[in-house]
């Protein structure tokens, strides 16, 4: 009975953590996303100038990360060769760059609530991506699911009361770019068994990313920033706002690592619908019956998608239990057969 009640408060507990890391994760995520629209909305803080926000966080957490791998060494760096950055980290931390950019550009045009809504079509580019890349297989099934999410995702921008078609521009390039990452992720350090947790990641990546966005930086912000005399840098409000942003990438960390992917997958839906719903009711955003009908039908193909994922990755599990239960069938089978042997040895020689 005490053993069985163990049991239970310990699955009582994993189950509490699961949750502490999601809320964690999801209150991490919305901050940084209403942080960010503050700071760049014209009509807010009123600084526009995506390409100097997004230097500063990763000015920001290059510094923290080489902090903690080189000076307190809290972290162990993994080991890299020179040639595998030039060929893998480096396309990666210019695709990362660019999806920062426009997505941060992107909240200058268009709503909280309607750029969570275009978020939606993550998977559907993740998925095409994949398949251009030969790293996901065509299925009927499922490219009928994301041609269902880009229908409710075209009737939710359909339905939007402010439509901005630069802003929607930028948030769909910066879906491709972010999809485009993540493949790339797959395909230039995981299939050669490389694992970066965030810190390693920011090591690594962070700088990379930071001389990328400094190229444009210098041609298109820096001059009006030159002219804008009376700008005076708030260290509080920028220097939150950038360690909320390296707080994020922990809590990924501390999300994925300690549930899995697919439950950020999950916890997402839920953020979105808690930022279009904040976005609605504090920031007063217009939101439209059509607009939430669209979101509703993409919210349900990407409902489906996690859902076949999960089904898939229980039946991989399970094939892998049934072929290390044959083996263990078959080493338990072959060492009983030798046993028999021996003994049939000791019976002939005496």
């Amino acid at each position: 009975m005490g053993k069985g009640g163990s049991l239970a408060d310990g699955v009582i507990k994993k189950i509490l953590l699961s949750y502490t890391y999601v809320a964690i994760w999801i209150f991490l995520s919305f901050t940084v996303i209403v942080y960010n629209k503050y700071i760049l909305d014209r009509k807010l803080y009123n600084w526009p100038f995506p390409i100097s926000l997004t230097i500063i966080h990763m000015a920001f957490c290059s510094t923290l990360a080489f902090l903690a791998v080189r000076v307190f060494s809290l972290v162990e760096p993994v080991s890299i060769s020179r040639h595998l950055y030039l060929s893998s980290v480096v396309p990666i931390g210019a695709l990362y760059a660019l999806s920062l950019w426009l997505s941060n550009s992107a909240y200058i045009y268009l709503s909280v609530s309607f750029i969570q809504m275009l978020k939606a079509l993550m998977p559907v580019a993740v998925y095409t991506i994949g398949i251009l890349f030969k790293k996901e297989g065509f299925k009927s099934e499922t490219m009928a699911n994301m041609v269902s999410i880009s229908i409710g995702v075209g009737i939710a921008a359909y339905g939007e009361a402010k439509f901005d078609s630069w802003g929607v521009f930028l948030q769909l390039g910066a879906v491709a770019f972010e999809a485009t990452r993540l493949v790339m992720i797959q395909i230039l350090l995981t299939s050669k068994g490389i694992t970066l947790n965030p810190i390693t990641s920011l090591y690594y990546v962070a700088p990379c990313c930071l001389l990328f966005l400094f190229v444009p930086w210098i041609f298109v912000e820096f001059p009006v920033l030159k002219q804008a005399s009376n700008f005076n840098f708030d260290f509080v409000i920028f220097g939150t706002n950038s360690l909320c942003a390296f707080a994020l990438n922990l809590a990924v960390f501390l999300l994925v690592g300690k549930t899995s992917a697919l439950t950020m997958n999950v916890a997402g839906v839920v953020k979105d619908w808690l930022l279009i719903a904040f976005s609605w009711s504090v920031i007063k955003d217009t939101v439209t019956p059509l607009n939430l009908f669209g979101y509703g039908l993409a919210f349900l193909g990407v409902g489906y998608y996690n859902h076949s994922k999960l089904q898939a990755l229980k039946a991989k599990e399970g094939q892998k239990k049934a072929e290390l239960g044959g083996e263990e069938a078959g080493r338990l089978l072959e060492e009983r057969e030798v046993g028999d042997g021996m003994g049939r040895k000791s019976d002939a020689q005496d």
